[in-house]
């Protein structure tokens, strides 16, 4: 799945507890779980900023659809101009934008004044720009070099032929894209609904933010970040269960009720070992198969991905840098999937290590970075910071990214390549 990493020989059975999978095979078992919405709706163009569409989308027209000027200035017929320049030749009419011609004089050697946007009259096989003429009465006198034919002129059909593919099935639609069909007079478009996401945080330890802390208490940084992060995807729609402490039987209902509605569930917190961990004992005596039990990553490695009633399961870990990592990096290309796009991968890019770093063979880890520089080929430079506590806020909030740290490899050395993800949603 990742594209820094090929997939391993790793071939045990998900519930098998004894032996962790790579995280690259742990987000291709999610993504092949999660199949494409199947609802789609009709959306104004106006409306449809980063949808996913559900169909391509055809040009119905050719854009430009005349040809039409790219200066303002006078438009010529080639054969009028004879002889070395300067040439002077009666202007028989002018041409607005969205104006049609007035006072041509068909057949007589003769210049138009033309604007940006206007059309140009068939014949007319050139536009020179106004700076290069002067205009003495009712003639043009035009200096300079000859025009070239076809000189700036927008040739209908120039920028998109009719029939051509605008935008692809898959595609989330960017401010750029939109102008694209805008021009060609596309205004409906057939579109993706929105992926429902259900949000849980569990641990009767949270607090949210401005609440009164107990002893043993923490506020709830997950449900932020995570929500933060969803808030970007403009594709999404998230609904929040809140905070369920460790309940079995109310964590229960809250899973079953998230399940029914939701086409994603993700959870943080209760997937350990541990008496209190109830996500990982539901799913387990309710016989539902899981994808993934366990990753060897740091940090995230207690990760469950399954299915979970109609939708797909993420329980990732309740420390804050280990749910964010494994979100980014496990759920999030299934989530992109659900959402009906084309691209899922995360968005890698080439780094420099700019420190050194002791880890344990045969496991990736994702550490939190800032660019420090560049090398001389351009290549950001990336300090680590913090030492890849999972649990540690302040090191990522400074960070600007996430960088990979392949599993063959047990001491990171200042100059290595490195792949790096910054911390932005494509």
């Amino acid at each position: 799945m990742s594209e820094t990493e090929p997939l391993s020989e790793e071939t045990c059975s998900a519930g098998d507890a004894s032996r962790p999978v790579s995280p690259d095979i742990a987000a291709a078992r999610a993504v092949a779980i999660a199949g494409a919405v199947a609802e789609t709706e009709t959306i104004d163009l106006v409306d449809a900023q980063g949808r996913v569409l559900a169909a391509d989308v055809i040009s119905p027209m050719a854009v430009p659809p005349f040809d039409n000027s790219a200066m303002d200035g006078y438009a010529v017929r080639l054969g009028d101009l004879t002889g070395d320049g300067p040439w002077t030749l009666p202007v028989a009419g002018r041409i607005a934008a969205g104006a049609s011609l007035q006072g041509s004089k068909p057949g007589e050697p003769q210049a138009l004044r033309i604007f940006t946007g206007a059309p140009v009259p068939s014949g007319f096989d050139a536009v020179v720009m106004q700076e290069r003429c002067k205009r003495d009465g009712d003639q043009v006198i035009i200096s300079g070099k000859r025009p070239r034919m076809g000189e700036n002129i927008r040739l209908a059909g120039e920028d998109v032929e009719r029939g051509a593919l605008l935008a692809s099935s898959g595609e989330a639609l960017s401010p750029q894209k939109l102008a694209l069909l805008a021009g060609a007079g596309v205004n409906n478009l057939s579109l993706f609904r929105k992926v429902r996401i259900g949000l849980i945080s569990t641990g009767s330890e949270l607090r949210e933010p401005g609440e009164t802390l107990a002893p043993g208490q923490i506020y709830n940084s997950n449900r932020v970040v995570l929500r933060a992060m969803l808030s970007r995807l403009t594709w999404a729609q998230v609904k929040d269960f809140g905070i369920v402490p460790d309940d079995r039987s109310l964590l229960e209902r809250t899973l079953n009720a998230a399940s029914s509605t939701c086409d994603v569930v993700v959870t943080t917190g209760g997937v350990s070992g541990g008496d209190e961990d109830h996500v990982a004992a539901i799913m387990r005596d309710e016989g539902t198969p899981l994808e993934v039990v366990k990753v060897a990553m740091r940090p995230g490695k207690p990760v469950k991905v399954g299915r979970l009633g109609q939708a797909v399961f993420f329980g990732l870990p309740g420390n804050p840098n280990a749910a964010l990592v494994t979100f980014r990096q496990i759920a999030l290309p299934a989530i992109r999937t659900v959402a009906g796009l084309r691209d899922v991968v995360p968005a890698w890019q080439p780094a420099v290590a700019g420190f050194e770093y002791g880890k344990k063979a045969g496991r990736t880890e994702f550490v939190p970075v800032r660019i420090a520089g560049r090398s001389e080929a351009g290549v950001p430079i990336v300090e680590m910071l913090g030492r890849g506590s999972s649990a540690n806020l302040s090191a990522m909030a400074a960070a600007d990214g996430i960088a990979l740290l392949p599993p063959e490899d047990e001491t990171i050395r200042p100059g290595m390549p490195l792949r790096y993800e910054a911390f932005r949603m494509p």
